[in-house]
């Protein structure tokens, strides 16, 4: 029997999950939560060998908490899915540790062959997921814009990311200029975005 923790925040969703693995002779649902910081006490608690994690879940992120499950429970698989075929998550994913990484949308097929395959062991990635990252195109910012962008996007100022990284205020906020004219962004924020989603910062 493959016991199995859901992490999803939309209630139907995770009822249905529930119901569907549910379903399967050789899968057991012990635990289903809706936040990212619920998932590590609850697989401490049920000891999951696999945990299906939604990429985006309040409190804490479905890829920051798949990292922390790994690091306290190292046996349980982790698979993420998400609903957007971004290959910066991809990177992220696996950069992680993470087990699978599917689209909200695959089949339920899918989604139960993955859960058997990583607790087998083996590596599971979505084919569209797998294209988007190998069509990804190179960065077209510099390796200080990449510094400045990163720093950003912990909510930092630029008179703060000007003593982070030893440089006058007005470089900052060049490299936060031209990072979003490069990247034919609204603003800093929406560069943040998107060179997070691609995976460049």
């Amino acid at each position: 029997m493959i016991r199995v923790l859901i992490a999803e925040d939309v209630r139907i969703l995770r009822e249905t999950l529930t119901a569907v693995l549910a379903l399967e002779d050789d899968l057991e649902v012990v635990a289903a939560v809706e936040r990212g910081d619920q998932i590590v006490p609850a697989a401490v608690t049920y000891a999951p060998d696999v945990a299906v994690i939604d990429i985006d879940l309040p409190e804490l992120d479905g890829l920051t908490a798949a990292a922390e499950l790994r690091e306290k429970l190292p046996s349980c698989a982790t698979l993420v899915l998400t609903g957007l075929a971004k290959p910066g998550y991809l990177r992220r994913a696996m950069a992680s540790g993470v087990s699978g990484f599917l689209l909200k949308h695959s089949p339920t097929g899918d989604l139960i062959d993955a859960i058997r395959k990583v607790r087998a062991g083996e590596q599971v990635v979505d084919p569209q997921l797998a294209l988007a990252a190998l069509r990804r195109v190179e960065s077209p910012l510099a390796a200080r814009e990449v510094d400045v962008l990163r720093q950003a996007a912990t909510g930092a100022e630029p008179d703060e990311i000007a003593v982070r990284l030893s440089l006058s205020r007005g470089t900052v906020r060049n490299y936060l200029s031209s990072a979003v004219m490069k990247l034919n962004a609204r603003n800093r924020v929406d560069a943040i975005r998107i060179a997070a989603d691609e995976g460049w910062i």
